[in-house]
């Protein structure tokens, strides 16, 4: 298989819709695309039958070049990661396992041009998390919710308005920033460094004033990284959970319980913003970002040195400081209902609090006079009753006297002792 023949399909692949974001090929399945969050079948053959393991494998070795790395990261962990372009068209951030003792490929479209948090339609305190000097910035979220496409238009938003040095660590790099008013190094795992930490700790003599890790994965580079932001430098990068709380304890997670006081008091001198988001289905289609996004304050450093208690947890600080531009997930589902962006049942399946939003649903419909969603009708499926046929009793011949039931209780008398 040659570039010009993979270079084909995966044109022919994108031809079927504007919001494919995966095409996935898996032994024994026709190729898939991956749309708005749902798999659609594409027929690689004329018959339309599934896809063999030695296509795959063909596949394969056309995108890793047979590279040394890459045959020993898959070799040695069951999958690797590169980077494949169709020139004109995309480029795709690829991840080769093992499956079932078969190779398997999933391919991300990358998007052509660099984001901006005006086309994203951000919140407007995202400008305001780039003019931190130092300190961490976490984007948080599950796989596939735009955690880099956000951290992206973070770095385009620095390269616009502040000329510095920024350093970027990814596997692979998924976009390259054109020099603007910063200077951007972009490094690549396995090309440019070996391991996030031994990048991040190179960075620093690197003379940066912001640096990008796409992901933290291991105690050493969440350790290297509060170093950086202690020592002056604004630090972004992701992490896959799904709230502020959950950030925290996954941190904490990376080190032994002798040493989370002290990882918790650095945590409160480094961290200047946990944003998390989610992606939810749009109404009538496609799918809508959301954002809970937490800043730096005296309850926030509090609540991360001493942990969450009654009165005192990340989403009451949040709900608390609104005018500062932080807000929760519930905030931006609201909004986005009041907007008809999405539907009520969208609504409730996708909020944190439900009794709350609930409420705050019927106050909605009653101010603009909706009618609220119907539930779903139940039928309530009713088994045929079955009556029990019970014979009567044979009629006696003894007389039954007035007054005593008619079932005699038959006493066997007790022998006498002799």
């Amino acid at each position: 298989m040659d570039k010009a023949q993979v270079d084909a399909l995966i044109r022919a692949m994108l031809k079927t819709g504007e919001r494919v974001s995966d095409l996935l090929f898996i032994t024994g399945k026709t190729a898939l695309l991956e749309v708005d969050g749902l798999l659609i079948p594409f027929p690689v053959s004329a018959d339309g039958s599934p896809i063999t393991s030695a296509f795959i494998d063909a596949l394969a070795e056309h995108i890793t070049a047979k590279d040394p790395r890459l045959l020993s990261d898959y070799d040695s962990t069951g999958s690797c990661d590169c980077s494949y372009v169709v020139e004109g068209l995309a480029r795709f951030r690829v991840n080769i396992y093992r499956e079932n003792n078969h190779r398997a490929i999933v391919m991300r479209k990358l998007q052509a041009q660099v984001p901006s948090l005006a086309d994203l339609g951000l919140p407007a305190v995202f400008p305001q998390i780039v003019k931190e000097k130092h300190g961490i910035v976490l984007v948080t979220g599950a796989t596939g919710s735009g955690k880099t496409t956000t951290l992206a238009a973070l770095i385009s938003e620095l390269n616009r308005t502040q000329p510095i040095h920024i350093v970027t660590l990814e596997d692979p790099i998924e976009f390259l920033h054109p020099h603007i008013r910063a200077a951007i190094s972009h490094r690549e795992l396995g090309r440019d460094f070996y391991s996030f930490a031994q990048g991040l700790r190179a960075a620093l003599r690197q003379a940066p004033k912001a640096i990008l890790v796409g992901e933290i994965r291991d105690r050493e580079t969440m350790e290297i990284a509060l170093t950086a932001a202690e020592t002056g430098h604004l630090v972004f990068s992701s992490l896959h959970t799904i709230n502020a709380g959950q950030t925290i304890n996954r941190i904490l997670g990376f080190f032994s319980q002798d040493e989370e006081e002290q990882v918790r008091y650095r945590l409160s001198d480094t961290i200047r913003y946990i944003v998390s988001q989610r992606l939810i289905p749009k109404s009538p289609d496609g799918r809508l970002l959301i954002t809970e996004v937490l800043g730096n304050s005296l309850r926030t450093r509090e609540t991360i040195r001493y942990g969450e208690s009654e009165g005192k947890t990340f989403h009451e600080i949040i709900d608390a400081a609104t005018s500062f531009g932080w807000h929760s997930f519930d905030h931006c589902v609201l909004k986005a209902f009041e907007a008809n962006e999405i539907t009520e049942e969208t609504a409730m399946l996708y909020c944190s609090d439900k009794g709350k939003v609930r409420r705050q649903l019927d106050l909605l419909n009653k101010r603009t006079g909706r009618e609220p969603e119907a539930p779903p009708t139940l039928k309530l499926q009713v088994k045929p009753q079955i009556t029990a046929q019970f014979s009567p009793p044979p009629e006696s011949t003894e007389s039954v006297p007035a007054g005593q039931s008619a079932i005699r209780r038959v006493i066997q008398p007790r022998p006498q002792p002799k």
